[in-house]
């Protein structure tokens, strides 16, 4: 794999939300999203699957992924479409949202193959922190039992327009680590290492079950 970190439009992308939702309106927010808007946004030309995540533990619930082809994919007449125009069950779910991060990524770096039952969540906020990964994500990857893939997720500050349930004043755009494993044990494991290896703070850190992973081609197959 390479250790180089691409931002450029030609690196594939990732649509990145992150969203709280209060419990009286929580069993609508999960029938929206399994019945309408994953495969609303996994139907999009340039985009290649859609991953659903809850999180364990307290903090932000729900974690989704969206993977594009590259970064140019968000510009695209069909997605500008289905940004400006939302259903109206997209809408009222989106007014119900609270403490939500959207953002539009980079996939910069990319090593190993897989899904994970359980997905890491990192926040990376240093630079240091990025390139010590960048130099150590090969070591993680040969020596961490159970860790199937790692990528970094960066913002790009253009595309990623927030939501409006997102506080722009305390809006910061910070690049993630997304690490696939196949149990928490190991994403614990893991974690462990990033704080000891990189400084990474334990409340940067977050744990998450994998809810759903929709594959576009798989969604194309069946309404052929």
């Amino acid at each position: 794999m390479s250790a180089t970190f691409r931002t450029d439009r030609d690196a594939p992308g990732e649509l990145f939300i992150w969203t709280d939702i209060a419990p009286e309106h929580e069993q609508d927010f999960n029938q929206w999203y399994e019945r309408e808007h994953m495969a609303e946004r996994a139907a999009i030309p340039g985009f290649q699957w859609s991953r659903r995540y809850v999180r364990h533990g307290a903090g932000r619930k729900y974690l989704a992924l969206y993977r594009t082809q590259s970064l140019r994919v968000f510009g695209t007449a069909e997605y500008k479409k289905a940004f400006e125009q939302q259903t109206d069950w997209s809408n009222t779910n989106f007014a119900r949202m609270s403490n939500t991060q959207r953002r539009v990524m980079a996939v910069s770096l990319l090593g190993g193959a897989g899904t994970g039952a359980v997905v890491l969540l990192v926040r990376l906020p240093e630079a240091a922190q990025r390139q010590a990964l960048a130099r150590q994500c090969a070591a993680y990857l040969e020596q961490t039992d159970g860790l199937l893939a790692l990528r970094v997720l960066t913002p790009d500050p253009e595309l990623s327009t927030p939501l409006p349930s997102e506080d722009v004043q305390q809006r910061s755009l910070d690049p993630y680590l997304v690490a696939d494993l196949t149990t928490l044990d190991a994403a614990r494991i893991l974690a462990a290492r990033l704080q000891q290896d990189l400084g990474v703070a334990t409340n940067d850190v977050s744990e998450f079950s994998l809810l759903w992973d929709l594959q576009s081609r798989d969604l194309n197959a069946g309404r052929s």
